[in-house]
């Protein structure tokens, strides 16, 4: 973790890249912009000589990329994480254009592993991948015609960090340690089982309920100790059924 350049605390997560060259073309979008965090989340060809080719001077992010077999592995240790995707879905999170959430990622980057998420480019994220996140974030394009390359969408929003962080300068620090994902995914798995074995949750007509909870979840911006008190609720309540 960088505490004096918060750019170097934001990861950029592309997850089932499909195309090596693709996988380049975005570590050049991120050099250029100050960023180096990139995380791969089971690309299909890596390393590649199309990537580097296409990563021009940018190799030195290729080689320190951290490739990963889950997303949620990749966004493990971050405080916030931000998923870009322009579809229409039924259970939204909260939703940014790309200068707000840029300026979101930035406020708690100052002290704190963050994350940016882009999907495969021919399918996205899937609303699974897209829950993991807790603010969802588009370009405003042209309804016409909405999609971008995936490298031009990362260059897109590492401008958008740039800028935030040359008009804003960088925030300051969170008075209290904000819960990594990790933690969080730990609580709602919790959570999951302590309600099937009280009966309020069943797992084989779940309905709306997870979704529910990792949307409610995402919109708290819980912090570490607020966990702890959670998780130490719901193990007395499962000492109780014992």
């Amino acid at each position: 973790m960088n505490n004096s350049d918060p750019l170097k605390n934001i990861r950029v997560v592309l997850t089932q890249p499909s195309h090596p060259g693709n996988i380049g073309a975005a570590a050049r979008a991120m050099k250029t912009m100050g960023l180096s965090a990139l995380a791969l989340v089971r690309p299909h060809q890596f390393p590649h000589p199309d990537a580097d080719a296409r990563a021009s001077g940018a190799l030195d992010v290729l080689q320190h990329a951290q490739v990963h077999d889950s997303l949620a592995a990749a966004l493990n240790d971050c405080v916030l994480a931000v998923a870009t995707s322009s579809r229409q879905r039924e259970l939204r999170h909260e939703m940014m254009n790309a200068r707000e959430a840029a300026r979101e990622l930035l406020a708690r980057a100052v002290s704190h592993p963050v994350a940016i998420v882009f999907g495969n480019e021919t399918s996205g994220l899937t609303s699974e991948e897209a829950g993991l996140c807790q603010v969802w974030a588009r370009i405003p394009a042209n309804p016409e015609y909405a999609s971008l390359n995936l490298a031009a969408a990362v260059q897109v929003f590492t401008y958008e960090l740039r800028m935030a962080l040359a008009l804003d300068g960088a925030a300051q620090a969170a008075e209290f340690a904000p819960a990594a994902l990790g933690q969080v995914e730990q609580l709602y798995q919790h959570f999951e089982q302590t309600m099937a074995h009280a009966g309020f949750h069943d797992p084989a007509n779940p309905k709306r309920l997870l979704p529910r909870l990792r949307r409610l979840f995402a919109r708290a911006r819980l912090e570490a100790e607020e966990v702890n008190i959670l998780r130490g609720f719901l193990k007395a309540v499962d000492k109780l059924r014992r």
